[in-house]
C-alpha cells in the first residue's frame, strides 16, 4: 500500500510540475495587453438611436431597419413582424427575457463592461452577466466531431503576429455549433432556424491608441443574402481597479412565459398580459381560477 501510495504521490507532483512549467512557459509580454475594464466603443453612440437601443449589431447604424440586414425575403418578413410584435407590447424574436443568454452573435454588442484574459490555451471573454461570457480555444485544438449546440457556441481562435515584431498583434476566431432561438440584436434581427450559424472575428488593439481593441465581425448564415461584416470597437476605461458588477437577471425579473407566451407578473403578485387582447393561459390544471391555495 505504502508503494502505491508513493507512484501515486509522484504522478500528482509530475503533473503539478508540468502545469507549473506550462505557466512558466507562457510570456505574457508577447500578447497585447488586455487587461481593465472595456466598454462599447464610441462609434457605437449614435444620436439619432435611443440610449436604451444603442448595442446594434451594426454600430455605424441606428436601431431596426437603418440597419438594412442583408435578410433574404423570408426572414425579412419575419422581422417585420417581430417589430410589429414588440410595437404591440410584445417581446419579438428571442427569449432574453426569460434570462437566456441572447447568444452569438448579440453578446458581442458591448451592452455591459466586459474583460477580457488571455492565458495559455483559451482567451476569455467575461461579461457582467455570467451567461454571456465566452471562451475561445487558442490550444490549437481542430473541430471536434461533434459540438454540443449552445447560444454562444463553440470558438476556436490563434494569435497571429501581422508584422513580424515577435509579439502576437491579431486574435483571429471562428465560432459555430449554435442553438436558437437567436437574434442580432435587440431589434430582434432574425438568424436561420437551421443554426447553421458560423461568426468569424478579426480582433487587435488600435495602433494609435492602446486603449482602443477592434473587433471585424463577419456573419455567414442562411437568413442573410450574402455574409454580413461590421466593425465594432470597445474603449478602456481609465480607472485601472475598476468596480465590478455582478448582474443577476432572474432578480426582479416579473416575465412569466407559458408555452410559447409572455406574461408579466403585477405588484401585486396577479399574472397579467402584456399586450392588448392577449388571451389568458390554459387553466386546465386548476380547478377555478379563484380556488383558495391548499
Amino acid at each position: 500500500m505504502a508503494y502505491r501510495g508513493a507512484i501515486a504521490a509522484s504522478v500528482v507532483a509530475a503533473a503539478l510540475l508540468t502545469t507549473v512549467a506550462a505557466s512558466w512557459a507562457f510570456d505574457e509580454t508577447k500578447y497585447p495587453d488586455l487587461k481593465g475594464q472595456w466598454r462599447r466603443g464610441p462609434n457605437a453612440n449614435i444620436p439619432s438611436a435611443p440610449p436604451s437601443r444603442g448595442a446594434t449589431f451594426d454600430p455605424s447604424k441606428a436601431w431596426g431597419p437603418a440597419q438594412q440586414a442583408p435578410l433574404t425575403p423570408e426572414y425579412q418578413a419575419r422581422f417585420e413582424a417581430n417589430l410589429a410584435d414588440q410595437a404591440a407590447g410584445g417581446q419579438g424574436i428571442g427569449v432574453t427575457y426569460t434570462c437566456a443568454s441572447p447568444g452569438m452573435p448579440r453578446v458581442i454588442n458591448a451592452y455591459g463592461p466586459t474583460e477580457f484574459v488571455v492565458t495559455p490555451g483559451a482567451t476569455h471573454i467575461l461579461v457582467d452577466n455570467i451567461y454571456d461570457s465566452r471562451r475561445i480555444f487558442t490550444d490549437g485544438r481542430d473541430w471536434p466531431k461533434e459540438i454540443m449546440p449552445s447560444l454562444i457556441g463553440y470558438s476556436i481562435g490563434r494569435w497571429i503576429d501581422t508584422d513580424g515584431d515577435g509579439k502576437y498583434d491579431v486574435l483571429e476566431v471562428e465560432t459555430r455549433g449554435f442553438k436558437g432561438p437567436r437574434a442580432f440584436d435587440s431589434s430582434g434581427i432574425p438568424l436561420h432556424d437551421d443554426n447553421q450559424t458560423i461568426v468569424k472575428e478579426r480582433i487587435y488593439v488600435d495602433k494609435n491608441n492602446p486603449n482602443l481593441l477592434l473587433d471585424d465581425v463577419t456573419v455567414i448564415d442562411h437568413a442573410l443574402t450574402h455574409p454580413w461584416t461590421v466593425h465594432k470597437s470597445y474603449r478602456r476605461e481609465p480607472d485601472r481597479q475598476p468596480v465590478w458588477t455582478e448582474s443577476v437577471c432572474a432578480e426582479s425579473n416579473n416575465h412569466v412565459q407559458i408555452r410559447n407566451e409572455n406574461y408579466m407578473m403585477s405588484g401585486d403578485g396577479y399574472l397579467m398580459p402584456t399586450k392588448k387582447g392577449q388571451r389568458p393561459p390554459d387553466l386546465k390544471y386548476f380547478t377555478s381560477p379563484h380556488a383558495p391555495s391548499p
